[in-house]
């Protein structure tokens, strides 16, 4: 079964080639690009892609762009920072492509001590601790990839555009009472500094957003 992948871009000319040349049988890749001032876009058309231009700043739209650009009856989502390995994909489609899952997160475990510092795997403990209190869902990452049917998605109607999108995504499935499950995919060192926690105003944000979306 076709996939379409989305790939929120900002900047992300150097890890672009990459992904796309890592991109497993029967997956399209989808770059919404946001913004990019590096040629990412140029980029991304030339080696293949399919790019949109997503006008309105913040991690959530280039998502939602993302997702209703798709096609594809199956649709993932993944950064593309070079953080994570396409070929790992079909571990997070698979079980929505077989029917055995609805909504499928990849669990990250880096590869080093170095990929993924201590105060954000903490932050990132606690988030799951308050998911896993507020929906039931027994998930241990918010990972960046994850997998589930386009329409499914968009009848969820979420309205977060910032970086509460994942999050709102898996309160409102559990809600909905989708079969959330999550696998194992590697963590590695990304190409860059994070859009959302590479500075203390970001991580502020990002707090925010989520907390946001808690309380909802």
């Amino acid at each position: 079964m076709p996939v379409d992948l989305v790939l929120p871009c900002l900047n992300e000319a150097a890890a672009l080639p990459w992904i796309l040349e890592r991109l497993p049988p029967g997956v399209r890749a989808v770059v919404v690009d946001n913004g990019s001032t590096d040629g990412s876009a140029e980029l991304a058309t030339a080696l293949g892609a399919t790019v949109v231009r997503c006008t309105v700043k913040g991690y959530g739209a280039a998502c939602h762009a993302g997702l209703e650009a798709a096609e594809a009856d199956v649709v993932a989502v993944m950064d593309a920072d070079a953080s994570l390995d396409p070929r790992q994909l079909v571990r997070v489609t698979a079980p929505v492509v077989g029917g055995h899952a609805d909504l499928v997160l990849g669990r990250r475990r880096p590869v080093s001590r170095q990929v993924w510092p201590w105060h954000l795997r903490l932050a990132n403990a606690e988030l799951s601790r308050r998911i896993r209190r507020r929906t039931g869902v027994a998930l241990h990452d918010l990972g960046p990839m994850r997998a589930a049917r386009r329409t499914a998605l968009l009848e969820l109607g979420l309205v977060d555009r910032r970086s509460g999108y994942p999050l709102e995504t898996v309160v409102r499935a559990a809600d909905a009472g989708w079969r959330i499950a999550e696998v194992d995919v590697d963590y590695l060192p990304r190409s860059g500094r994070s859009k959302v926690t590479g500075t203390p105003l970001g991580a502020a944000r990002a707090v925010l957003d989520m907390s946001k979306v808690l309380v909802r």
